[in-house]
C-alpha cells in the first residue's frame, strides 16, 4: 500500500468509497523522515484482512484515504507507529473500520490517547490490545489488563498472537495471561 514515500494510486477492489471523515481530521505536514517511506501492507487470507502500515505518518495514510479510502475496511488493525499521535488519524481509522486493533506500543512509546480514542471509536471494534501498558497514559487510555501483555514494570517480553484464518475469524493470545480470545467471522 505504500513504500518508498508512495502510496498506491488506484483503490483495492475492497476500497473506493469517498471517505466522510476526510473533513473532520486535521491536515498534518509529512515529517521527512524514514518513517514516511514505511512499507504498508495489506494481508489477505481468505476472507480475513489485516492492515500493517509500519510507521507511516498521518500525511502519508492521508493519501490512501482522502477523498477516497483506497483501503476499504479490515478485520485486524496492528496500530501503526506504536500508537504514536503521528499516525493513525481519524480519517484512515473511520475508513478502515477494524474489528480488532493490536498496538505494539512500548512502555513509554505511543500509546496516545489521542490515538486510543481515536480506535476505541471505531464503529466496528471489538477489542484493543496493547503489547505494553502505556505509562505515560492514564488509566481509561489503557484497555483492561487482561488485553495487555505485559504490564508495569520490568519488561517480562510476553507477546500477543494472532491467529488468522481463512473465513475471518480471529483469536488473539495474550503470552501472559494464557488467555485466547475468539472473534468469529463477521
Amino acid at each position: 500500500m505504500s513504500g518508498d514515500g508512495e502510496v498506491i494510486s488506484k483503490p483495492l477492489a475492497a476500497g473506493g468509497e469517498q471517505n466522510a471523515a476526510c473533513a473532520a481530521s486535521p491536515l498534518k505536514a509529512a515529517e521527512g523522515t524514514e518513517n514516511d517511506r514505511s512499507l504498508g501492507l495489506v494481508i489477505t487470507f481468505g476472507k480475513l484482512r489485516i492492515l500493517d502500515l509500519g510507521d507511516l505518518t498521518w500525511a502519508k495514510e492521508r493519501a490512501l484515504m482522502c477523498p477516497v479510502d483506497k483501503l476499504g475496511k479490515v478485520d485486524v488493525y496492528i496500530v501503526s507507529h506504536h500508537g504514536l499521535v503521528n499516525s493513525g488519524s481519524p480519517a484512515l481509522v473511520d475508513a478502515i473500520a477494524p474489528r480488532v486493533a493490536i498496538m505494539d506500543n512500548g512502555t513509554r512509546k505511543g500509546g496516545a490517547p489521542a490515538t486510543f480514542d481515536t480506535i476505541m471509536g471505531s464503529s466496528r471494534l471489538k477489542d484493543l490490545w496493547q503489547l505494553h501498558t502505556a505509562e505515560g497514559s492514564d488509566a481509561r487510555h489503557n484497555v483492561a489488563e487482561p488485553r495487555i501483555a505485559n504490564l508495569p514494570g520490568p519488561d517480562a517480553g510476553n507477546t500477543l498472537k494472532l491467529t488468522g484464518r481463512m473465513d475471518g475469524s480471529i483469536a488473539v493470545t495474550n503470552g501472559r495471561t494464557g488467555e485466547t480470545v475468539e472473534y468469529p467471522a463477521p
